[in-house]
């Protein structure tokens, strides 16, 4: 089944493109189903890059999913135009619907800052509240991991030597877990980022189980025992080409960035990155859809 999205979403063009079923607003209300509702509180600066990233994971279902994507009101992106803006978020604030199904929380380029120095931490503090009580399932990553980790359980981050960057092999704690069904022992994902979290914070907490690791990159993936909040510090929802971009980014910048590990053939940044996480990172996705959010909400969300 398809994601369903407004008709005019930029998103949509690019993954039509690409052979992914996207269902359009005008056609889902012709059917009778209900979809499964699912927020995207979007904190990445490149709004309509990640939108299509996490969209692109969430397509690959027999589930119809109906996507709401959330801004913070209290900060104004730079590179994302006004526009787009209104025309297909809304803040929490103005959320129409009392409950979702399930919540995205991504990350956002802001490790460097104390949690509470956020600008928007009150919001987002408000937001985690509420979807304790009005969320079957939330799903958070990167710094939005660390960020619920740290106001739901008091574990910090620290920063890290020289960024974390490129594709690590992980392994699995817990074949049982539901979320990773389906997964190979081991594993490629994406990550990019300057903080970690300690596996031992992790395994102090009873309320949390750390379900997947990775030498190099460590804690991946921790999950809530109730279901109600699942953590990945990495990112597998990444296209072929977003640590690419990145890197050609921070060398613009002046920057002292390293070549992301184990990501361009021979290392060489003129070579093409080729995608070996893509199986997985849909796995993830589709994993945390059925096994906890639809087959965990009530028919009747409200």
């Amino acid at each position: 089944m398809p994601v369903n999205i407004p008709d005019t979403l930029p998103a949509a063009e690019v993954l039509k493109n690409e052979n992914i079923f996207v269902m359009h607003q005008s056609r889902a209300i012709s059917q009778d189903i209900r979809p499964l509702r699912i927020g995207i509180l979007n904190l990445m600066p490149l709004k309509e890059t990640t939108e299509t990233h996490l969209i692109r994971m969430l397509s690959n279902t027999p589930l119809q999913v109906e996507i709401v994507l959330l801004y913070t009101k209290t900060h104004t992106p730079k590179n994302t135009s006004l526009e787009h803006l209104e025309s297909f978020y809304q803040s929490f604030d103005e959320l129409t619907y009392k409950y979702l199904d399930g919540l995205i929380i991504t990350g956002a380029p802001i490790e460097h800052l104390p949690f509470e120095e956020v600008i928007y931490w009150d919001e987002l503090t408000k937001i985690l509240d509420w979807a304790d009580k009005h969320v079957t399932s939330t799903l958070h990553i990167c710094w939005g991991a660390q960020a619920a980790l740290y106001y739901q359980y008091g574990i910090q981050k620290y920063t890290l030597e020289k960024k974390l960057f490129g594709i690590f092999n992980h392994t699995i704690l817990n074949k049982k877990e539901p979320l990773v069904r389906g997964f190979d022992d081991e594993f490629l994902a994406p990550h990019s980022r300057h903080t970690y979290t300690k596996r031992e914070d992790i395994l102090a907490q009873p309320e949390l189980e750390l379900i997947s690791e990775s030498t190099e990159a460590g804690v991946y993936i921790v999950t809530s025992k109730n279901k109600k909040h699942v953590y990945v510090t990495g990112h597998s929802e990444y296209d072929p080409l977003t640590l690419r971009d990145e890197y050609i980014r921070d060398k613009q910048k002046g920057l002292d960035i390293a070549l992301p590990v184990n990501y361009f053939p021979n290392d060489n940044p003129d070579n093409m990155p080729i995608n070996r996480w893509k199986s997985h990172g849909n796995l993830l996705f589709s994993n945390w859809l059925n096994y906890y959010v639809y087959q965990e909400t009530p028919f009747d969300i409200q």
